[in-house]
């Protein structure tokens, strides 16, 4: 899901700019979270072509991962080979392929085969971009690294994965770090106020040379697609008193670290909206119970300031509504760009993956605050209710850092107007098609 709501969202604003957008879908989806938003974003955009990709059967057996979003990035890439018959049955003719970073390695090199230019849309930070492409230049293993151009990234936020050579990730990391070259083109879902230093580096070779240009586009309004369950119960709390509370798609806590985070948002006084996920969506969320998540009597307890649900929710309308105040967050790429947009300031409690280092770009820009002391990869240690609920306070009630998120905010909706930067960026794509 969080790579395919920014798909989407370029999807609708190319469509909305007059191009003829085709959008492939992959067959089957890996969750009914992803099967349902697709289904509700065609309905929303008829003008939108659809493209069935139906991939070939394998056997996921001989693959060093049981993570349902790996073994889906590798059937995708045995299935390229598909490709090129899905494009030229389609008509009008393509002008250029826009493809997701996962596949890049993949699929650059058969769009090129067939005379089309592509285009990387990198769902994640600047920063984290910068990484992936000095990534491959090292030939020690992982440390801290000194990205030229930008900022030291320590050991301990470079991905888990990438710790391990043999690691799936680690392997598609590499390589599609050394294709960026090859590309067109690469769009980055920010803007120039939240990263000036890491678009600059990028843009002027000193990150590594050669890159194509590098659009920031951001950050793209999600698609809208209608209400999401929690709206009504926010319509009647007070203007910036929520802290909204969710760790993304991919990220599970243990039972243990959940009951403390309840407990935690207990002790802040503060009003909340929790979504909690003890599974990570890819797999589904089992039927647990709240209750039995967390503890007998919690949710009549809270239940004056605080409401607790489970499943997919869509984000974008909750932190554009008015009652939020705040964002407890994990820092997926996703939830770092929406606060901007919106003005909503972040505690950081970033996880795995690129979370660290969007952390990191939350902290640099002023958008929020980031407790390195709390991770859960890989690590026992629980974050305990009273810290938790200590921090969640500092978030709604530092009133600078609440005029901070607010100026990134008046920044990014100047970005992404006509005349703005990011807008300037997309019509430069656009342009280049």
């Amino acid at each position: 899901m969080g790579h395919l709501k920014p798909f989407c969202s370029l999807a609708a604003a190319l469509s909305e700019r007059g191009c003829d957008v085709s959008f492939i879908t992959v067959h089957p989806t890996v969750s009914a979270a992803e099967s349902c938003y697709v289904s509700d974003f065609f309905a929303a955009f008829p003008r939108i072509r659809r493209l069935d990709f139906d991939l070939v059967a394998f056997d996921p057996s001989g693959i060093a991962s049981t993570d349902p979003f790996f073994l889906r990035v590798e059937a995708i890439g045995r299935s390229a080979h598909l490709l090129p018959a899905l494009l030229a049955a389609s008509s009008p003719p393509f002008s250029a392929l826009v493809i997701d970073i996962f596949l890049a390695s993949t699929f650059i090199p058969i769009a090129a085969g067939i005379g089309l230019p592509s285009y990387i849309q990198f769902i994640s930070s600047a920063a984290m971009l910068s990484l992936l492409a000095y990534f491959p230049t090292c030939s020690v293993g992982v440390s801290d690294f000194d990205i030229p151009g930008l900022w030291r990234v320590p050991k301990a936020s470079i991905p888990r994965a990438l710790h391990n050579p043999s690691h799936p990730f680690t392997t598609q990391f590499v390589e599609n770090g050394r294709i960026l070259t090859k590309a067109s083109g690469i769009l980055v879902n920010t803007f120039e106020a939240l990263e000036p230093e890491s678009l600059a580096a990028l843009n002027r070779g000193k990150v590594v040379p050669g890159l194509p240009p590098v659009i920031a586009i951001g950050p793209l309004q999600a698609a809208s697609l209608g209400e999401g369950s929690p709206l009504p119960w926010l319509h009647g709390q007070p203007a910036r008193s929520v802290v909204y509370v969710c760790f993304g798609n991919r990220t599970a806590m243990s039972k243990e670290q959940i009951r403390e985070l309840g407990i935690g948002l207990e002790k802040s006084g503060c009003r909340f909206l929790w979504v909690v996920k003890s599974k990570i969506v890819d797999r589904e969320d089992g039927e647990v119970e709240l209750e039995g998540l967390l503890g007998e009597g919690y949710l009549g307890r809270v239940k004056d300031r605080g409401l607790v649900m489970k499943g997919w929710v869509d984000q974008e309308e909750i932190l554009r509504h008015r009652a939020i105040g705040g964002f407890l967050s994990h820092c997926g790429s996703n939830s770092v760009f929406e606060a901007a947009l919106h003005g909503v300031p972040v505690l950081g409690w970033p996880g795995g993956g690129d979370q660290r280092v969007n952390a990191e770009v939350v902290a640099r820009s002023g958008l929020g605050i980031w407790v390195k002391e709390w991770s859960w990869e890989g690590e026992e240690e629980v974050v305990m209710g009273e810290e938790i609920g200590e921090r969640v306070r500092q978030l709604m009630e530092d009133e600078d850092l609440q005029a901070s998120a607010a100026r990134l905010r008046e920044e990014a909706v100047k970005a992404v107007a006509e005349d703005g930067s990011s807008g300037k960026g997309l019509a430069e794509f656009i342009r280049m098609l």
